[in-house]
């Protein structure tokens, strides 16, 4: 096992894999527990998943199943107090990351998922559909319903009338 690969790879794509988990648990607490549990699940496959082409869709993966667990635990139900201060990308203003967060948060655990996977990774829809293990169909019909959530949750915030496209 080569474990200056795998320490490289932790230190260029945590932040990434941490907003990620951040966006579908919601909880900077809850999503850090996700991706330490993906970390840990990672460096013991480590030996055969660096030799892998996509890396990255298999560290999603594993965030993936991870949220679904963490989601099946009794403490899920428990709510955080603290204020979330992560911002979606480095250099987005931290005011609009809160409304936007709070929005996606907002939306089912599968439309949420489909978003970041969609939206925030700029996966395809198969390879979306493949990740999550749901039809094409799903993943379409999902983003949809998400997408209209979202122009129904931001319109105020942001001035745009839903359903209405900016001009240009």
């Amino acid at each position: 096992m080569n474990e200056s690969a795998f320490v490289e790879y932790v230190a260029t794509r945590r932040p990434r894999l941490f907003r990620t988990a951040c966006l579908m648990c919601g909880d900077p607490h809850r999503a850090e527990d996700v991706v330490q549990d993906a970390l840990t699940r990672l460096y013991a496959a480590w030996g055969r998943v660096e030799r892998m082409d996509n890396i990255d869709g298999y560290v999603r993966a594993i965030i993936v199943n991870a949220h679904y667990s963490d989601r099946r635990r009794p403490w899920r139900r428990e709510r955080p107090a603290e204020p979330r201060d992560i911002p979606l990308e480095p250099g987005f203003p931290v005011e609009d990351a809160d409304l936007i967060r709070a929005a996606i948060g907002a939306l089912p655990p599968g439309q949420r998922r489909v978003i970041v996977l969609r939206h925030i990774w700029n996966l395809t829809i198969e390879e979306t559909a493949a990740e999550l293990r749901i039809s094409t169909g799903t993943v379409k019909s999902q983003t949809a319903d998400a997408v209209a959530a979202l122009r129904r949750a931001l319109a105020p915030a942001f001035g745009v009338a839903p359903g209405q496209e900016e001009q240009r």
